[in-house]
């Protein structure tokens, strides 16, 4: 039997609350950080940053600070995430390299300074630390949101590509999923 990663076609029941957990050693290769808006619930086996934001708090009410660190939920409140990361402009984004997607092309490549797409895949944590038997289920990507991000991706022991993301304008129709010419209404940090 196949064991689902992250990202699989299996999804939990509605309602409930899935926590894969950084590896320690990615959090580690980047540095500190001074905020996780989205962190796993305490007790946790090792810090993301110098204060967490957790459930019944909503990180993305709450104001930001500082350097953010973002392993956003997987589901269908990841744009959300994302746009606020893209506000905010100070930080790195853990998410899936599904650069076709509507998030990249609307809150990724516009808003990004640079892209660090791992080699392999990674193997989340779950809340006791302990490694999950399978890996991630889909290609992984660093996303920094500052120039100053963007060196600590290109200069980390992380193995992998590093690709600098130059400033682009966002057109004004876009293509979706389907390929069909839809409105873009995303942020446009074009100059």
């Amino acid at each position: 039997m196949k064991k689902a990663g992250i990202g699989s076609h299996t999804r939990p029941n509605r309602g409930e609350h899935v926590i894969y957990l950084t590896p320690p050693e990615v959090l580690y290769s980047l540095g500190k950080f001074d905020l996780d808006p989205c962190a796993a619930p305490s007790p946790r086996p090792w810090p993301t940053a110098s204060t967490h934001i957790e459930l019944p708090d909503d990180g993305l009410l709450l104001p930001w600070h500082g350097r953010v660190w973002l392993n956003p939920p997987y589901d269908e409140s990841l744009g959300r995430w994302l746009e606020r990361m893209a506000e905010h402009g100070c930080g790195i984004a853990l998410i899936f390299a599904r650069t076709e997607t509507t998030e990249w092309q609307r809150l990724v490549w516009p808003a990004a300074k640079g892209v660090l797409f791992p080699s392999g895949r990674f193997y989340f944590r779950l809340p006791d630390g302990s490694q999950m038997p399978g890996n991630a289920g889909g290609p992984s990507a660093l996303v920094a949101y500052s120039a100053d991000d963007a060196h600590v991706l290109k200069h980390s022991s992380i193995a992998g590509a590093f690709v600098k993301v130059e400033r682009c304008r966002v057109p004004k129709t876009v293509l979706n999923n389907a390929g069909v010419s839809v409105e873009n209404k995303g942020l446009d940090f074009g100059v």
